[in-house]
Order: C-alpha cells, then sequence, then structure tokens
C-alpha cells in the first residue's frame, strides 16, 4: 500500500468521465508532461479528477510521445464540492490576477467573475489562462473540484441581472468590523465576495452597493490591503464564519 500510493503522487485534471474500468485518452500536452517530463512508463499509477466523478486512482496502460491511455481502477475520494460563494474581483497586474485565481481555487470558490468598476485598471483577461491557473491550483492542493472562471463583464450589468437568492458581502475600506457585519446568517446560504479595484469602489458604485437589499458592506480590518491580499482575506473570513471551515 505504501509503494501504491507513492507511484500516485501525480494528479491530472481530466475532461473525460472517469468510472471503473474506464479508459481516459491523454491530451498530446498530458501525454508529454506524464511521458517526457515525468518519465512515467507503462503500469505507472497517476490521480484522476475532472471536477464531477471524484478522485480515481489510474493506470498508464499506453504512453507514447504523443499521446496515451489510462485505465480508471478504483475511487479514491469522492467529490468535495465548495460552498456556493462566488469571488467577484476587478483584474490588476497579470502576475498578481494569476495570484488571485489560484487562491480562490484553493480557498474554496465555487466561481470566479472578473468584473470592470469604474477604477478596474485591466480591461482584458484571457479567461483560458486563467481557468488553467484554476486547474493547476486543484491537481496541486488536492481539490477534486475546480471553479469556472468567467469572462470579464461590467460590474454594473452582473448586479442588473443578479439572482434574487444569493447574498453579497463587498468589501469597503471605509469601514471596519467585519465580523460583526456577518453575525446572525445563516452557514451553508448562496454568496459572493466583491473585491475592489486598487484604487477602491468610486462614490457612485459605493453608494449604489449599499442601496442594495442583498448586500452586505464589510471591512477587512484597519489596514489597507492590496487587492490580491484582500481576495484571500474575504475568502478566509468568509469560509471561517459562513463556509465549510
Amino acid at each position: 500500500m505504501v509503494m501504491s500510493m507513492k507511484k500516485a503522487k501525480i494528479r491530472l485534471y481530466v475532461e473525460h468521465a472517469l468510472g471503473e474500468g474506464q479508459s481516459v485518452p491523454l491530451t498530446r500536452a498530458q501525454a508529454h508532461y506524464l511521458f517526457s517530463v515525468m518519465r512515467l512508463g507503462e503500469g505507472a499509477e497517476v490521480l484522476l479528477f475532472n471536477g464531477r466523478d471524484g478522485e480515481w486512482l489510474a493506470e498508464v496502460a499506453e504512453a507514447g510521445k504523443r499521446t496515451g491511455m489510462l485505465t480508471c481502477r478504483h475511487r479514491t475520494r469522492p467529490l468535495q464540492l465548495p460552498p456556493d460563494v462566488w469571488l467577484m474581483f476587478a483584474p490588476i497586474k497579470k502576475a498578481r490576477t494569476d495570484f488571485i485565481v489560484e487562491k480562490a481555487a484553493e480557498l474554496g470558490a465555487a466561481r470566479i467573475l472578473p468584473v470592470r468598476t469604474d477604477f478596474t485598471n485591466s480591461e482584458r483577461i484571457r479567461r483560458d489562462r486563467l481557468q488553467a491557473h484554476a486547474i493547476e491550483a486543484a491537481e496541486q492542493c488536492g481539490g477534486t473540484y475546480v471553479p469556472p472562471v468567467e469572462e470579464l463583464q461590467p460590474l454594473e450589468k452582473l448586479l442588473a441581472e443578479w439572482p434574487k437568492d444569493r447574498r453579497l458581502m463587498f468589501c469597503d475600506e471605509a469601514l471596519v468590523g467585519a465580523g460583526a457585519a456577518l453575525e446572525g446568517f445563516e452557514r451553508g446560504g448562496k454568496w459572493a465576495i466583491l473585491i475592489g479595484p486598487e484604487g477602491g469602489f468610486s462614490d457612485a458604485e459605493r453608494e449604489r452597493l449599499r442601496a442594495l437589499p442583498f448586500a452586505t458592506a464589510v471591512s477587512l480590518g484597519p489596514r489597507i490591503l492590496r487587492a490580491d491580499t484582500a481576495a484571500v482575506a474575504a475568502l478566509t473570513l468568509w469560509q471561517s464564519t459562513l463556509g465549510d471551515w
């Protein structure tokens, strides 16, 4: 058993269905990683997950330079879904936006939504690249679920189409007392967390957010945080107060 665990240290996200005896074809990039980079061969064991069927132990059935095939043996862990909390944030510089997406996946966000605010510095994102970062974070941290990363959209449009059964926690640097603001809400509800851009929310945005019946304004403490730090702090606060921690 110990030897088997040592062989199965590599975790790989696949889009294919997983089940006992199921054959799973590899993409060219996956085959290159497993067989050229990691030097695996036929009979080697890999852990697979697809965000739907849990985690499975699979064995390399075919190993080629550009292709490969794995065979599922047995499920090692069931699917573990995160709480129903979205992370909404204004994109910043490339590396720090990557950081926010990675940490959101690690901390248990169910959906990641980049938004354009009045003071957003970055007007474009590459959704496919950010999604790849979310997948990589789940692979490395033992996750069985990968949060979808949505396309960049205006905050105003998102708020106009807001679902009636979801609450919004927006982080306002002008306030204090985040813990008190969340008291009275039960765990397990549908929420979203909104992080503003590096310049903060505009006066018009702050006024509109405060007027929304589903919104709760919170502070992340007496110190001004960078946007990427604020995303981690907000998710940590929410998870420890209303999430599954």
